[in-house]
């Protein structure tokens, strides 16, 4: 099972801001804590122990909480242990959240789990005295249905149509039963296929809602490595949120810190992109069905698009009496998150790692603790098949991450038997064109403008030669590269990380039951490169 490491960096596919915090570039290092390396975890360890927010008291609301969202799941024993060890002093947390994606969504909502799950385990290894417990934080509470409704099937679009509103995780799951039958006629009926079919009928016709249906999913699939599975979207959890959500209603920190700290990041660097604009109140209102901004003018309080208004001491007995009605939006659930979970390091994507990076003075300045921030691993799958084509048609690994314009130009100089490389030209050019400008410096200083613009003029039109004899050459060679385009194009399909496209139901329509131990066994979360492996 051969495999290759690659830099995030030399991949092309992440941010500048995201390549700089790999790199631990001094620039970054004010927004965040503790870069997430082994020995690092020692302090982190220590610091969120210190913190008030992880005492006894809050530790047994935690644990007892997620034991009643456990009630009629038939959870592995290794989960239960879990949930209880919650409620002791010395268990932490690793945590990643995704979105509540139908049928997982794409691939990556494996990796992001198993690189939280290996986290675990390598803490228990380093740090033996402590128990690590790993987390999956469902976003039940998002509303954008548009971005969950949906995965892709060996190039097709499976999608759930219906009309939504309010906290997705609350949704029915009326209308999945039709789903199922589009997805598993594109199935077939192979061993593994009915698996995927069972697990898609038990999930989701077989569950009242979409939180309780991608909580079974994710229990099915990982219930080996003791996975925990917390949905924020809860009256007991919410309660231990109260003096922040007043926080939030009334002094408006995260708006006025993060506008801070986005202000910094740009002036660090022009190329970094804000992922989080704060609002002056990061909070929605949950209540029958809706799930709407609050905004405050002149101390009145208002739902969007209701007509729900309270006064200053109206929305304050409401925050005590309802704190489940109040939802945090993107800005202000990773403060919720590490509120309530004893958690030393979140991992995620570059995006979601990007708008944390935005929130570490804010967290200093409610007096939370920031937890480590880890990019979760990225994978690049590759058949037998695909490794011996690629070995015939003489195409590296790292070839393979090229955007699709440069991979192809670069085959077609490869198998070109004429030299396609204009660079010898340009260089004899701009020799000519040094003894004009010598020329210049003896005559009128307007012969210089005209002899740039003549040099600017003749090298761009040897580059556009270059590019009609890469294009003509292209149309010679077109067998030979179309079928090195067509291998990199079943790996990196529309010119993205295949990752983000396939659904994980193409891979263990193959592989099956070893389909997830060979990730385990293969992603590294703190070796902090793109894997490349052969299964």
């Amino acid at each position: 099972m051969p495999t290759e490491c690659i830099s995030y960096q030399e991949t092309g596919y992440f941010s500048p801001l995201m390549c700089d915090y790999l790199d631990e570039a001094p620039v970054l290092q004010a927004f965040y804590s503790r870069f997430p390396k082994l020995e690092n975890f020692e302090a982190q360890i220590l610091e969120k122990q210190q913190s008030n927010l992880t005492d006894a008291s809050q530790r047994a609301v935690l644990s007892k909480a997620i034991q009643a969202q456990y009630k009629n799941v038939s959870a592995p024993k290794k989960t239960l242990e879990n949930i209880e060890k919650l409620a002791t002093e010395n268990a932490l947390t690793v945590t990643t959240g995704h979105q509540l994606n139908l049928f997982t969504g794409p691939l990556y909502f494996l990796y992001k789990i198993i690189s939280t799950i290996n986290l675990t385990t390598t803490l228990k290894e380093k740090y033996p005295n402590y128990d690590f417990v790993p987390i999956y934080w469902m976003a039940s509470e998002d509303h954008d249905f548009e971005e969950i409704c949906f995965f892709n099937y060996k190039g097709k679009k499976i999608r759930w149509d219906r009309e939504a509103s309010g906290a997705v995780g609350e949704l029915s799951t009326k209308g999945l039963a039709e789903v199922l039958e589009v997805f598993a006629k594109e199935l077939g009926n192979s061993n593994n296929a009915k698996y995927l079919q069972a697990l898609f009928e038990d999930g989701y016709v077989k569950h009242r809602n979409l939180t309780d249906a991608t909580r079974y999913i994710a229990n099915e699939l990982f219930k080996s490595y003791g996975l925990v599975i917390v949905d924020g979207n809860d009256a007991a959890l919410k309660q231990l949120f109260v003096p922040f959500l007043e926080n939030e209603l009334f002094q408006q920190t995260a708006h006025k810190e993060v506008l801070k700290t986005a202000q910094k990041l740009t002036e660090a660097n022009n190329l970094y992109k804000i992922q989080v604009n704060p609002r002056e109140i990061n909070l929605f209102y949950i209540n029958d069905g809706i799930r709407e901004r609050i905004i405050e003018t002149d101390g009145v309080f208002t739902v969007n698009n209701t007509s729900v208004r309270w006064n200053s001491e109206q929305i304050k007995q409401e925050v005590h009496k309802h704190p489940e009605r109040f939802s945090p939006n993107a800005l202000l659930r990773p403060l919720y998150q590490e509120i309530i979970l004893p958690n030393l390091c979140y991992i995620g994507g570059g995006g979601e790692l990007a708008y944390w990076l935005e929130l570490k003075s804010y967290f200093e300045a409610v007096n939370v603790t920031f937890p480590m921030l880890l990019l979760r691993n990225s994978v690049v799958i590759k058949t037998d098949k695909q490794s011996e084509k690629m070995a015939k048609l003489n195409i590296s690994n790292r070839d393979m991450f090229l955007k699709k314009d440069a991979f192809a130009a670069q085959k077609v100089k490869e198998l070109s038997e004429i030299d396609i490389d204009f660079s010898t030209q340009k260089e004899h050019l701009q020799q000519q064109f040094k003894h004009l400008y010598e020329l210049a410096d003896h005559t009128d200083k307007s012969f210089v403008g005209a002899v740039a613009a003549q040099e600017k003029k003749q090298l761009k039109g040897l580059q556009h030669l270059e590019k009609r004899l890469l294009k003509a050459q292209k149309i010679v060679l077109k067998d030979k590269v179309s079928r090195s385009e067509k291998l990199r194009e079943a790996l990196f399909p529309n010119n993205s990380l295949q990752e983000r496209r396939l659904n994980f139901s193409e891979l263990y329509l193959e592989y099956g039951e070893t389909l997830i131990p060979t990730l385990v066994k293969h992603l590294q979360p703190l070796q902090g490169e793109f894997l490349v492996l052969e299964l």
